[in-house]
């Protein structure tokens, strides 16, 4: 019995993409298709990293494609391919870096270095390349939270290789000067470091690279958001109304400077007491998914305020590595998910496409 084709492709277009909530058929995911007697198989190329819901998903196109009579043994493979996403006009692009996303927070004190470096951890977790550049000259805290000590080789005499730990490649001044020593800087002499150490670095083939902002919308934090090459910014805030106000100042900033706000995350928005299990909102609840609907910017969801993820973080195992398998790291990584999707969305980078053109003169 021969298996019709066209049903085959009708009845795997009825898996959806639990992400995107669109099927793999009419986007074109799903390529490659062969049938051979009564054997099927083919690819699905996804646009993110989800190295966690490949099973899932496999076992769902599976079950598709074995509704269609005739089809026996269902071969699927899936693949992840991340693709370059448009940056500011006018700002150089970085090289063996496809995307770079800035987390940042119109205040301190809202949890938005241990939410940078959770975030490229669920994405490493997830199956993408990452690294992770500590912006805050002032106070960079990656290097404890990665665990990382050391400083970096410079193979050329040129540029300086990344730190690797957990499989994220990571900068910060934090690798340069005593970890006791104040930077006492001003604003242009912090700003040349911070470029020095984002455009000096041997990144390796990045599918993301994470941005720690420093704090606040300063002269420091405009003068990277315009020379940053940034496919898009997040904004961690807590549902508290004064953090919230500093917040919307962060996304107006980025808003001026043609940087996309990929979303809010809200964060240490409940806690949940794990005596007695009482969740309460001590700062305040769901302030950043008002202020996202009222902003008309994606939210890309609530992550907890709990002990562990502070210990951990400390400690230099964050959430994300030290229990890989909890519901701390699977919230992180929904919304690292979140992230990715956002990223995804966004108009693709083409300048790599074009060809070189030199002038030369006829002699």
């Amino acid at each position: 019995m021969s298996i019709d084709t066209q049903a085959l492709l009708q009845a795997l277009q009825a898996v959806v993409d639990p992400n995107t909530g669109k099927d793999f058929v009419t986007t074109k995911a799903l390529t490659n298709l062969q049938v051979h007697g009564d054997e099927v198989a083919f690819e699905v190329e996804l646009s993110y990293p989800a190295r966690s819901q490949h099973d899932a998903l496999r076992c769902q196109l599976v079950a598709a494609a074995r509704g269609v009579p005739g089809v026996g043994n269902v071969s699927v493979q899936i693949t992840t391919r991340i693709q370059a996403h448009a940056v500011q006009r006018g700002v150089a692009l970085l090289p063996q870096v496809r995307n770079v996303v800035a987390v940042a927070s119109g205040k301190g004190g809202v949890g938005k270095s241990t939410t940078a470096v959770n975030l490229a951890l669920a994405l490493a977790a997830e199956g993408a390349r990452v690294g992770l550049l500590d912006a805050d000259i002032y106070g960079p805290s990656q290097p404890m939270m990665m665990g990382i000590e050391g400083r970096p080789e410079s193979l050329d005499g040129q540029t300086m290789e990344p730190l690797v730990n957990y499989g994220v490649q990571v900068m910060s001044i934090g690798f340069l000067v005593d970890k006791h020593e104040a930077m006492i800087w001003r604003g242009p002499m912090a700003t040349q470091a911070l470029e020095q150490l984002l455009r000096q670095t041997n990144w390796q083939d990045l599918d993301y690279l994470i941005v720690d902002m420093p704090p606040g919308t300063g002269d420091i934090q405009l003068t990277l958001s315009q020379r940053v090459p940034l496919t898009g910014a997040v904004i961690v805030t807590t549902p508290q109304d004064i953090a919230l106000l500093d917040a919307r100042k962060g996304i107006t900033m980025f808003q001026k400077v043609n940087v996309p706000i990929l979303g809010i995350v809200e964060n240490m928005a409940v806690h949940v007491c794990p005596q007695c299990g009482h969740a309460e909102h001590i700062f305040g609840a769901e302030g950043g998914k008002r202020m996202a609907a009222e902003l008309g910017v994606p939210y890309l969801g609530a992550l907890p305020l709990n002990r562990s993820i502070r210990e951990q973080a400390d400690s230099g195992r964050p959430t994300v590595v030290a229990d890989p398998d909890g519901e701390l790291a699977a919230q992180y990584k929904a919304v690292a998910r979140q992230v990715a999707l956002a990223v995804a969305a966004r108009a693709k980078d083409y300048s790599s496409k074009f060809p070189t053109i030199t002038i030369s003169r006829a002699t």
